[in-house]
């Protein structure tokens, strides 16, 4: 790797933003909705009480609630509040995560622990998964130890109940089911995989790191959508990212617990440090307090009625949406979406030239594979260019009809890594990926 020389002399800060704002210049314009994720941008107002919140407490330190007791304030308010929202009685508990990579990883930990003491018999520990979860899960039980064992999802793309019953063995301690899924955005039957988990005496956690702060005020607004929480009995543990329709400061999410009995096995104490008793909540020891912050004061700012207010937006954007693509006729949406997340595709045209046309119209499209696809995350700020985005996803369309042959960019890249047999090589890919993204340019 290239070495870069540490700066010797302090610089001027007006020189030095000027030069972060002319590098931003460069990134997508989520401000006007011009990327289909990772950011959910609700106005500027918005932004700043967020921002100040954040910027108020960017000094502080969550790792000490004695420090700061302000802190502590804030992130119990925000489970207790997270928990009402999904339905939780007064036995809830949970903690502030950094993402829901985190609150997922913690889940996976506390039932490891769990079945340590409640079944030591278990040597070899399986959690079961749609092969539609996040990779996130694959992730937690890479760093764990924990076997994912992945089932099939049906044609509307859900967890498969009895392919799940079927893989049930001495070995299992977890069942997991999406609320909704990334991919195509639909509910895993989260009822039936409840039953199942309490039936075989087993956790069950629910990822509703997506849905989590949409799915409830969807309900509200008349919505139909299907059982999901804490209402559902058999549902042991909930993740759900404030940071996404929660509209938090990114890194912000919440994991719940049925009670503070399973809880505890989330922990991590070493009594014998010459420092001090230490313990901590989750994985990280220190925690920027700002995200903390931020994560409270927008809660607090949109309150039920802001978030219903958004939420009748971003559904209504992701019906005109469903329906101006479907009314595409080489394009068609992936099963049924339950919220405000979809991906869709084409049989006869190149989903991915699509794509990259779209990439020179400035729009910015995750590309998705098995099967392969465009995905979207509908946000407030898609609904005034949701017109545009179609115009030119039509136009998209009729370029790439006209020019059957033509492959470049994305497209000609995910093409070939979505027809190697060989999965090796694609991780080979990804992972030169990965070290390119700390290559000085």
């Amino acid at each position: 790797m290239a070495i870069m020389d540490f700066p010797e002399k302090t610089q001027n800060s007006k020189k030095l933003l000027s030069q972060m704002q002319s590098l931003q210049s460069e990134d997508v314009n989520w401000r006007e909705g011009r990327n289909s994720s990772l950011v959910y941008y609700i106005g500027e107002e918005a932004t700043k009480v967020m921002s100040d919140a954040y910027t108020m407490y960017s000094s502080t330190n969550g790792l000490s609630p004695l420090a700061f007791p302000s802190l502590k304030k804030f992130e119990s308010e925000v489970v207790a509040m997270s928990a009402h929202l999904l339905n939780g009685d007064s036995d809830v508990v949970g903690n502030m995560t950094c993402g829901g990579t985190e609150s997922i990883l913690m889940a996976l930990k506390t039932a490891r622990d769990y079945y340590r003491v409640e079944k030591p018999e278990i040597k070899n520990p399986e959690i079961i998964v749609a092969n539609t979860i996040h990779p996130a899960f694959d992730k937690a039980a890479h760093y764990l130890g924990l076997t994912p064992i992945h089932i099939p999802v049906g044609k509307d793309y859900r967890a498969d109940v009895e392919a799940t019953a079927k893989a049930i063995n001495k070995n299992t301690i977890l069942i997991v089911g999406s609320s909704p899924a990334y991919p195509q955005g639909v509910i895993d039957p989260i009822e039936e995989l409840a039953k199942l988990a309490k039936e075989n005496n087993l956790l069950c956690h629910v990822d509703a790191c997506l849905g989590g702060f949409l799915l409830p005020f969807i309900k509200k607004l008349g919505h139909n959508v299907p059982k999901f929480d804490f209402s559902v009995d058999g549902v042991t543990s909930i993740s759900a990212d404030i940071h996404k329709y929660g509209y938090g400061p990114r890194g912000t999410s919440v994991i719940l617990y049925k009670n503070s009995d399973l809880r505890k096995y989330q922990y991590f104490s070493f009594p014998d440090w010459p420092g001090g008793l230490y313990g901590s909540p989750s994985m990280t020891g220190s925690r920027p307090g700002g995200a903390i912050a931020g994560a409270w004061a927008i809660i607090n700012y949109l309150g039920q009625e802001g978030y219903l207010k958004l939420a009748e937006v971003v559904i209504n954007t992701t019906k005109k949406l469903i329906s101006g693509i479907n009314n595409i006729p080489e394009l068609y949406v992936l099963g049924e979406p339950n919220m405000s997340v979809f991906s869709y595709t084409s049989d006869t045209l190149d989903i991915y030239s699509i794509g990259e046309e779209m990439t020179e119209r400035g729009w910015s499209l995750d590309r998705q594979q098995l099967p392969s696809c465009l995905h979207m995350m509908v946000t407030p700020a898609h609904e005034n260019v949701a017109d545009k985005f179609l115009l030119d996803l039509n136009d998209s369309v009729k370029y790439v009809k006209e020019n059957p042959q033509e492959q470049k960019g994305m497209a000609a890249m995910y093409g070939a890594m979505a027809s190697l047999p060989e999965r090796g090589m694609v991780n080979d890919f990804i992972y030169t990926f990965l070290d390119s993204l700390t290559a000085l340019e």
